[in-house]
């Protein structure tokens, strides 16, 4: 270090941190950037008093990360004191026995606080603390009763202690649920025509711009009075129903002669001879025997009601 002016020791350590420091972006970083220039401008100041006029800059870099360090140390040894008695917030007792621990003597604080030739440095604009956002709210914070002392941690978020429901009930109102059902397939109509019309043919309304208003081509069929004997889905429907009600009532008439045959001893037992060949017609073979088309089916006499 060398002699110089005593002004331009704490501008040059200023301006030299503010040229090698990056630009931060963040608040939390403009938030570290202003306490580091303000140690700087301590570290200089006590450089002055000292009798230093100018310095380099690693120099100045070099003293001011030790204050820093020592003024973390002593921050984090009273917090332990407090936490150890119970405590949230630390006393004045809890930084003088860090002061203590650390080897430094406290009877020398009141003399070094009223000498002489100290330098008053004007103190730094005022910077707000970065504020975390909460990522979840629910309710209000609760606070302390009257039988908790005020030095107690607080309260945590109350969404850690209580029910949050994240889904909504389902809306039951019958308007809501029409109309809801009516744009759903308003939608679906709308999105297959689009689908129809990029994948298949379409004819335009105007001949000038084919792509507006696009309509799907109609495709003739080549035989046209197919659809009109092709049965629709509710006959085809009603049929199998039919069809099926029929099986039941031949499995349960089965099923009770088979029950009447077994419980009656004096049945005749030439009823129990197999049919030529040894096989038994099983109900599968019956099932494929069964025709698919409804038009190739035997014709089904309807029933006849006879009068009593």
């Amino acid at each position: 270090m060398q002699m110089g002016d005593s002004s331009a020791a704490s501008g040059t350590s200023l301006n030299s941190g503010g040229r090698g420091a990056k630009a931060a972006s963040s608040p939390a970083e403009n938030y570290q950037l202003a306490r580091r220039r303000t140690l700087q401008v301590v570290v200089s100041a006590l450089l002055t008093e000292s009798g230093f006029e100018s310095a380099e800059k690693a120099a100045v870099e070099t003293l001011t990360e030790m204050m820093q360090s020592y003024i973390t140390e002593i921050g984090r040894c009273a917090k332990t004191y407090c936490e150890h008695t119970a405590r949230s917030v630390p006393t004045l007792s809890d930084a003088v026995v860090t002061l203590i621990e650390m080897g430094f003597n406290v009877d020398t604080l009141p003399v070094y606080a009223k000498r002489s030739q100290r330098m008053v440095i004007t103190a730094p604009p005022v910077t707000n603390a970065p504020v975390t956002p909460k990522s979840l709210s629910a309710g209000q914070k609760r606070t302390h009763p009257s039988h908790i002392p005020s030095h107690y941690p607080e309260f945590p978020d109350p969404h850690t202690y209580i029910k949050t429901p994240t889904f909504r009930e389902p809306v039951s109102d019958y308007q809501v649920v029409r109309e809801k059902a009516a744009t759903q397939r308003r939608d679906v109509e709308r999105a297959l025509t689009r689908f129809m019309a990029k994948t298949g043919e379409t004819q335009s309304l105007f001949k000038d711009d084919v792509s507006a208003f696009p309509l799907i081509a109609a495709r003739p069929s080549v035989i046209p009075y197919l659809s009109a004997l092709l049965p629709s889905e509710l006959e085809l429907q009603s049929l199998e129903e039919t069809d099926s009600s029929e099986q039941d009532e031949q499995t349960d008439s089965e099923n009770a002669a088979g029950n009447a045959n077994a419980d009656d001893p004096s049945a005749d037992k030439d009823n129990s001879v197999l049919p030529p060949g040894g096989v038994v017609p099983s109900a599968k073979a019956s099932e494929d025997n069964v025709i698919d088309n409804p038009y190739l089916r035997p014709v089904k006499k309807p029933k006849v009601r006879r009068k009593k």
